[in-house]
């Protein structure tokens, strides 16, 4: 499609009537990729691309048939799209079918921006920009103006230049994708190279990229168990240059992430740490650049009860800053670099902790370089740093190079190889792994190899277990016939996977089978049930709760799963997980429901308890365990909101509690009010508090 110089002014009011609309042909035939892949779209969606000489326009006529059928359910910032009619515009700003940004709307005008790499490999939904949006219903459907200036936005300046460009629409209540350049059901708008191309624009001006946040904060605290209240008034700066077009250096200096969205408690039953996602701003912009190692798996269906799978994540941000203990140590600033140079995708990141209760501040340092290759291939490499100050020599390196090959539109090829380097070591610190995946609209496949030596030690990484060779096998086929779909079912989906771990000495240590069918229904709510037949070797004991240790042996059971997502897009919904069966030396029955009420798209009150009845012979001991978290959070407008977090532990005997006041001032300018409160039920210590207010303001240069 071809960009048009505006004629006259745009009002960003979500009203088509500017005499640069009415002249602009419309891009249109949108192809569905659900539930009818590759058949026109059942309703009609008119686009249309105008500029200036600081802004992109972007003008859309979603027709509907049944306007009152509209479905919105959010506007808060960076808001779910699953659920609600959607549009989404995919800009490819460098062309190169790999990256770029991704801008979504909503029929009431909701806000969602995203940075994705590597065609969706990692897509940092916390990537916010400076762009306008409003959207407007009609009698005809509805209608969104977006106004992206230029400066928001990363790309080579001079004459003839081309972007990528895409534009994604869901009509919810017939559960239906489609795209303007057509994308296949197993994949996403995040598909760059299924992407168009948008020509006509002009030699483009770029601008200085200089943004200058400066911020406060102030607050009080009391720990758990203490008497007084600890003062604290502080202030920082994040600082944003563009170096060249594709490079941008971030710095902050005494930052601080009081604002950040406090975690949900989990029930750990089994012998390793828990994961819990970075939240931390700084550290989840530009993260893409940073991810290394296996492609993983498209996700079809979202369920809140998906944990992570992987046993290796060379990098995770989360540890930057948190010692062995698990102590988070304030950090005195760092510095980021990320972006392109050429065909090589950059990315540096240093920090520097600063000295905790007598333990030495460290610095943290990680490198990451990526060359493109081939259509949509990529080779790189990775340097990951711990080094403490005052010359201690418990230092912790760790090096990487990986590679991986896509062919076919469906056919990856990757792997990775890493050695760590810690002093006293001396058993393999080798790790690397291979994989081979097929993955189209209605089968996947896939099969890798990966090996962690017992040496092998990532201060800056997610390391599940070391000392093992793991094999994983995953076959799914996704079956959407007409006669189906007739009778409300969209989608089976039978699938089987197995983790295999092996010792050193190729002793069985752990293996999971998983086989189970999933069936989706034409209105997005899926059941799924399956079986696990599970063994566990373990050398050592390991306390799986207060006073109950497992001792070592070889277990082995069969669990039986069982799984309902409700139709999320209905006011009133819920979702169910059960867990039945044997479990190490006994029996266990684990059961999670959530419940998630909408009354009007600004409030949102989500309730989930989970149940676990545990019993065990060896150690002839029970326990129940209870989860009860509940979220609830009220949108006063598009830029105000306010969020809380009440969570309950049984087995610790555990309240807290996070309010959250978020004001968008101005855009990227922010101001919270947090509160947060943490006690043990079970002594009369006094319960922990704090209340903190933080004030940003953004400067654009």
């Amino acid at each position: 499609m071809t960009a048009v110089p505006v004629t006259g002014a745009i009002t960003v009011d979500g009203v088509l009537n500017e005499d640069t609309w009415l002249k602009v042909v419309p891009a249109g035939a949108f192809i569905q990729a659900d539930p009818l892949e590759g058949q026109p779209a059942s309703e009609a969606t008119e686009v249309q691309i105008a500029y200036d000489a600081d802004n992109l326009y972007v003008a859309v006529l979603c027709r509907d048939a049944d306007p009152s059928g509209i479905v919105v359910n959010e506007i808060r910032k960076d808001f779910a799209g699953r659920d609600q009619d959607t549009f989404d515009v995919l800009l490819d700003t460098f062309s190169d079918r790999r990256n770029g940004f991704v801008f979504s709307t909503n029929a009431a005008g909701a806000k969602s921006d995203m940075q994705i790499a590597n065609e969706g490999r990692d897509v940092n939904t916390n990537w916010d920009a400076v762009w306008w949006v409003e959207s407007r219903r009609t009698a005809e459907g509805w209608t969104a103006e977006f106004r992206i200036p230029f400066k928001t936005l990363r790309f080579e300046a001079g004459e003839g230049r081309s972007w990528g460009i895409n534009f994604a629409r869901r009509v919810r209540k017939k559960n239906e994708v489609s795209y303007w350049s057509p994308v296949s059901r197993a994949y996403s708008i995040f598909r760059a190279s299924a992407a168009g191309d948008l020509m006509g624009l002009p030699a483009l001006r770029r601008g200085r990229n200089l943004r200058i946040k400066p911020f406060f904060v102030g607050g009080a605290l009391r720990g758990v168990g203490e008497r007084n209240y600890d003062g604290d008034f502080s202030g920082g700066v994040d600082f944003k240059a563009g170096i060249t077009p594709s490079l941008t250096l971030d710095a902050t200096l005494n930052p601080d992430f009081a604002q950040a969205e406090a975690d949900e408690q989990q029930v750990n039953l089994t012998q390793f740490s828990l994961f819990f996602p970075e939240k931390r701003e700084f550290f989840l912009e530009n993260s893409g650049i940073f991810y290394f190692g296996d492609i993983p798996r498209n996700q079809r269906q979202t369920t809140r009860f998906r944990p992570p799978e992987e046993d290796l994540l060379l990098f995770f941000s989360r540890r930057i800053g948190l010692s062995d203990a698990g102590v988070q140590q304030p950090l005195y600033g760092g510095l980021r670099l990320t972006g392109r140079a050429g065909a090589l995708g950059v990315g540096l990141m240093t920090m520097q902790s600063e000295e905790n209760e007598g333990k030495a501040g460290n610095n943290y340092t990680v490198v990451r370089v990526r060359r493109d290759i081939f259509k949509s291939s990529d080779v790189g490499a990775i340097v990951l740093s711990r080094q403490p100050s005052g010359g201690s020599s418990d230092f912790n390196r760790v090096a990487g190079i990986d590679a991986n090959f896509r062919f076919f539109r469906s056919l990856s090829i990757n792997g990775f190889a890493a050695r760590s380097d810690s002093p006293g070591v001396t058993t393999n610190q080798n790790s690397g792994k291979a994989s081979l995946g097929w993955e189209d609209s209605t089968k996947r496949l896939q099969a890798s190899i990966m090996t962690i030596g017992e040496g092998f030690k990532d201060d800056l990484g997610f390391v599940r277990r070391s000392g093992v060779t793991r094999q994983f096998y995953d076959w799914a086929s996704f079956w959407q016939p007409e006669s189906l779909r007739k009778r409300g079912i969209r989608q089976l989906q039978p699938h089987a996977r197995m983790f295999h771990y092996a010792d050193p000495s190729g002793n069985l240590v752990s293996r999971t089978i998983h086989i189970a069918n999933q069936t989706t229904w034409n209105n997005g709510s899926f059941m799924e049930y399956g079986f696990e037949p599970r063994v566990e070797a373990i050398s050592r004991p390991f306390t799986i709760s207060p006073g109950v240790v497992i001792p070592p042996g070889r277990y082995q059971w069969i669990q039986h799963l069982f799984l309902f997502e409700g139709d999320h897009s209905r006011k009133l919904s819920g979702s169910i997980r059960g867990n039945l069966g044997q479990f190490w030396s006994g029996t266990q029955k684990t059961m999670q429901i959530s419940l998630l009420y909408r009354p009007t798209y600004r409030a949102v009150f989500d309730l989930g308890l989970q149940v676990s009845d545990i019993d065990l012979q060896v150690p002839h001991r029970s326990f129940t365990t209870t989860l009860v978290n509940f979220r609830s959070g009220y949108s006063f407008s598009t830029n105000m909101f306010l969020d809380a977090l009440v969570q309950y532990r049984s087995d610790v005997k555990q309240f807290s509690a996070n309010l959250r006041f978020n004001l968008i001032h101005r855009p990227l300018s922010d101001f919270f009010i947090v509160y947060n409160e943490a006690q043990f039920t079970d002594t009369t210590q006094t319960a922990g508090r704090g209340l903190v207010v933080k004030y940003t303001q953004m400067f654009s240069f």
